[in-house]
C-alpha cells in the first residue's frame, strides 16, 4: 500500500514538473517577437507630474538595460488625465526633456484618441512625438497588446 501511494505521488510530481516546464517555456516565447525582441508595454495615465517623469525615466533606463531599442519592442500608451501633462503650451520642461530622450531613442508613444476628444486636445496641441493609439480606446489597445504577449508595466 505504501509503495502504491509513493508511486502515485511521484507520478503527480513528475506531471506537475512537466506542465510547469511547458508553461514556463510558452510564457517566455510569448513575450518575444519573432526576431527575439522583448515585448514591453508601458501604461501611463497619472495626472501626477512626478509619476509621469518617473515613467519616462524608467522607459529610458529599460531601453538601456536591454541594450538598445533594437533589442526591445517598446509600446507606450498614454491616456486619461496624463494627457494634460503633455499640453504643448503647459508641459513641464523636465517632462519635455525626458520625453525627448525617449523619442530620440526611437520610441513612438501613443496618445488615446478618446482622451484627446474628451480633453479637447488634438495631437497638434500636444508635445510633438505622439501618435494616435492604434485603437481609439486606450484600454482596448492595452488589452490587445497584453493579449499579444507584451509585458505590462504601470509606473
Amino acid at each position: 500500500m505504501s509503495y502504491a501511494k509513493n508511486y502515485v505521488w511521484i507520478l503527480i510530481a513528475l506531471a506537475i514538473m512537466a506542465l510547469s516546464a511547458n508553461v514556463a517555456q510558452a510564457g517566455t516565447d510569448s513575450h518575444r517577437t519573432a526576431d527575439g525582441k522583448l515585448k514591453v508595454l508601458y501604461h501611463i495615465d497619472s495626472s501626477d507630474i512626478g509619476t509621469v517623469k518617473y515613467a519616462m525615466a524608467l522607459i529610458n533606463k529599460h531601453i538601456e538595460a536591454e541594450g538598445g531599442l533594437d533589442k526591445i519592442d517598446m509600446k507606450v500608451v498614454v491616456h486619461g488625465p496624463a494627457l494634460m501633462l503633455f499640453d504643448r503650451e503647459k508641459v513641464d520642461p523636465g517632462l519635455k526633456a525626458k520625453l525627448k530622450i525617449v523619442l530620440d531613442k526611437g520610441v513612438k508613444p501613443e496618445m488615446c484618441q478618446v482622451s484627446m476628444k474628451i480633453f479637447k486636445r488634438p495631437l497638434d496641441q500636444l508635445t510633438p512625438g505622439f501618435e494616435p493609439t492604434a485603437h481609439p480606446v486606450a484600454v482596448k489597445r492595452i488589452a490587445d497588446l497584453q493579449e499579444q504577449g507584451y509585458l505590462y508595466i504601470k509606473p
